[in-house]
């Protein structure tokens, strides 16, 4: 998506008024709408209506839009990351909102069982823009084995809730209400099913994988509903309580118990001992501009790495937040543990550690926001960055070697200043990207 496509969100807007939750097949119409607009940042109040989220729309029925962009692996959680823009929303708030929806819409890739690491570059309490940082918070290995099915330390609320309650402007609960919704009933996105094809048999000789997945005993198809009633309650728990109702007291102990019963071998200690951390970048230079990364995983040469799944968001204010998720292997562990709708992640001592790829190009001076890429594709993740990034600083297109794929946000205008050159690109066809004004 090189241009910037709004004229096809009008059309979209204009095409499915009137949407109706309760009507299957107006639904799976809109979903083929975004999926034919995917990438383009459209069909913005379709999917408002699609998926059940506050529009802001006035007494006149027209949509408040800021500028601003929210991009993610899977249609339903960019959807979510623009409506936390809309509402008032940094990008911090917009990326935590993501990649909860993302746990309940990609959990192949993005589950609560896993984890990621994000690039952070927002302004300090006084609107001071601040030099990037890297938040890390990957799925690791408990402190001892156990278990038949070895499961990692669940991390993905633990980071996303840490960086929206130090850069967030939304109360906490609003970056979950918005996934605890869609695990109430979401649609089932191509990218998903796509996983779902992969794994096959094998994921749904669980019973609690096979009653969310393949209900009827056969695994859904794209544009079904589906429902996880378990992880809307986990969901709801880390809403009232917060990193506490899943990861300290008898929230711990029962979700332990629930791990176990699934193979997981993980510890109450495990979960309290587990915190993100946060670091410096990778800096560098390029095209003039400063660069801020991840730091790239150990070599691991002859392995295949693990799957993983992206999220960004760049604000009015020109703050931006990139990330990227795991499972250390494609469905994690394979298991959900019983009671709580985790699918859970496994362990990285029968894994290779993922490739987490992701980047951030500011003005070195005004640190003026210029770019934000995320790189996924197992063992291509970090060439697909690399490339992703060279061509949005010099304004031409260089093939990706597959299976690598770039989510891209790229401003030459820089932000705040010149918002009307922006564009964004979401790499997997699966994906979205969706821009206001």
């Amino acid at each position: 998506m090189p241009g910037r496509c709004f004229a096809a969100n009008q059309a979209g807007q204009s095409s499915q008024k009137g949407f109706s939750l309760q009507n299957r097949s107006r639904r799976l119409a809109a979903l083929a709408t975004l999926a034919l607009l995917a990438g383009c940042g459209a069909a913005h109040t379709v999917g408002h209506q699609l998926f059940g989220l506050d529009n802001g729309a006035s007494a006149s029925g027209a949509v408040s839009s800021v500028f601003g962009y929210a991009v993610a692996d899977e249609p339903q959680a960019a959807l979510v990351g623009r409506d936390s823009l809309n509402r008032g929303g940094n990008a911090a708030d917009a990326a935590a909102a993501e990649g909860f929806a993302l746990a309940v819409t990609l959990p192949s890739r993005a589950g609560l069982g896993g984890g990621g690491a994000c690039v952070i570059k927002l302004a300090d309490a006084s609107g001071k823009k601040q030099s990037p940082v890297v938040l890390s918070f990957p799925a690791a290995a408990p402190a001892a084995t156990g278990g038949d099915r070895p499961a990692a330390v669940p991390m993905l609320a633990r980071g996303l809730l840490a960086m929206q309650a130090r850069y967030g402007r939304l109360p906490p609960s609003a970056v979950i209400v918005p996934a605890e919704r869609l695990a109430g009933g979401a649609q089932l996105s191509q990218a998903l099913a796509a996983d779902l094809q992969v794994v096959g048999p094998a994921l749904l000789a669980d019973p609690g994988a096979a009653a969310v997945f393949a209900p009827g005993g056969r695994a859904l198809a794209v544009g079904a509903s589906f429902q996880q009633p378990d992880l809307a309650a986990t969901l709801e728990t880390l809403r009232v309580n917060g990193v506490n109702g899943l990861y300290a007291g008898s929230g711990a102990a029962q979700f332990v118990q629930a791990a176990d019963a699934a193979g997981g071998g993980l510890t109450v200690q495990d979960l309290a001992s587990a915190t993100p951390r946060y670091q410096p970048p990778v800096f560098s230079r390029q095209a003039g501009y400063a660069v801020a990364s991840l730091p790239p995983a150990p070599p691991q040469p002859g392995r295949a790495l693990p799957a993983s799944a992206a999220f960004m968001a760049l604000d009015k204010d020109g703050g931006s937040v990139v990330c990227v998720t795991s499972m250390n292997n494609l469905f994690g562990t394979g298991r959900i543990a019983p009671g709580t709708g985790v699918l859970l992640a496994a362990s990285p001592r029968a894994y290779p550690l993922p490739e987490f790829a992701a980047a951030i190009a500011y003005a070195p001076e005004s640190l003026a926001f210029r770019a934000a890429v995320a790189g996924t594709g197992q063992n291509e993740a970090q060439a697909a960055a690399s490339i992703a990034l060279t061509s949005a600083l010099i304004g031409q297109t260089a093939p990706i070697p597959p299976p690598g794929r770039a989510d891209v946000i790229s401003c030459p205008g820089k932000v705040p200043g010149g918002e009307a050159s922006c564009t964004a690109r979401a790499g997997s066809p699966s994906g979205l990207a969706i821009g206001g004004r």
